[in-house]
């Protein structure tokens, strides 16, 4: 069982730690209903475009767009930072509708590393993600891994593993604050 199925908080960066009390993150990371799932058939040529999609839809609160990201597979996986192990649609799908009940997440990718071969990739993005708590506004980094196979309807994400960043993660925030474009 897991620690905040105890009624005890996850080890989480102090920054993480008031956000892990919420009864959004208990939704969230200990979903207990499922939904069916998106019957959405966009296709994607490439895992970037799909990656581009994932978080165009956190942005725009649209869960049928990003259930359209995920594969049709059973086996797909999903771990919000501090939370378990999410399988397949269903909770999935629960899990980011008790995000979305709340408002957008506003998550962006600043730096991509990419690993593809020819039907799947491994993207590590560092996200500058921005969460509201009872003091305000705080900017914090998560560090995600996207997993994609290339199936016959595009290119679908398998698993998006997200954890807190931490100051190392931090500096790739403040380089991009500094550049002008």
């Amino acid at each position: 069982m897991h620690d905040a199925a105890l009624g005890m908080a996850p080890q989480l960066p102090p920054l993480w730690r008031p956000l892990a009390a919420t009864p959004i993150f208990q939704r969230l990371c200990f979903p207990t209903t499922t939904m069916p799932r998106s019957s959405a058939a966009t296709l994607w040529g490439s895992p970037d475009e799909t990656e581009a999609a994932f978080y165009e839809a956190l942005q725009l609160g649209d869960i049928e767009l990003l259930m359209s990201c995920w594969a049709e597979d059973d086996d797909i996986l999903c771990i919000h930072p501090g939370g378990p192990r999410l399988l397949g649609a269903g909770a999935i799908r629960t899990a980011f509708e008790a995000m979305f009940a709340h408002g957008t997440v506003r998550a962006r990718p600043l730096q991509v590393h990419r690993v593809v071969a020819l039907t799947s990739a491994v993207h590590s993005v560092v996200e500058q993600v921005e969460v509201m708590l009872p003091d305000g506004l705080h900017q914090a980094v998560v560090l995600a891994t996207n997993v994609y196979h290339k199936a016959p309807e595009g290119w679908r994400m398998v698993a998006h593993h997200a954890s807190p960043g931490g100051a190392p993660d931090a500096q790739v925030v403040e380089a991009q604050r500094h550049v002008l474009h």
